[in-house]
């Protein structure tokens, strides 16, 4: 059974850092693209981040988080990473892992086979 488990959400203040953590279990994802996507309760889900296989040398981070947030991966742990700096109030939002993308990454890399149980992410003022 395909398992992703998002895990380093919780409350922090704007201008803070954190650092989710995505960890995949019952496949191997090195040869598929990863991603993350968030959504705010009314609104669409959000495609945010995504790295590429092949030593993650391509990526995508929405205007809305480049320059703040970096994505990475470890295959050797069969992990996802999610970087996030300088936290702006409008970043909250449930956070979703996601790998094995369906389709272009253009305009942005938005549907994937395999979805995580979200972390919350809130970021007070």
């Amino acid at each position: 059974q395909v398992q992703l488990v998002e895990s380093g959400g919780g409350l922090v203040q704007a201008g803070e850092s954190l650092r989710l953590s995505c960890t995949t279990s019952g496949r191997s994802f090195k040869m598929h693209t990863m991603g993350w996507s968030r959504q705010v309760p009314g609104k669409e889900r959000e495609p945010i981040a995504a790295i590429g296989w092949s030593g993650g040398s391509v990526s995508y981070l929405a205007d809305s988080v480049k320059g703040r947030f970096t994505i990475s991966r470890d295959d050797a742990k069969n992990q996802i990473y999610l970087q996030m700096d300088r936290l702006k109030p409008e970043d909250t939002a449930v956070y979703y892992c996601a790998a094995d993308l369906i389709g272009s990454w253009y305009p942005a890399p938005r549907d994937f086979n395999y979805w995580g149980q979200g972390t919350q992410v809130t970021v007070s003022s």
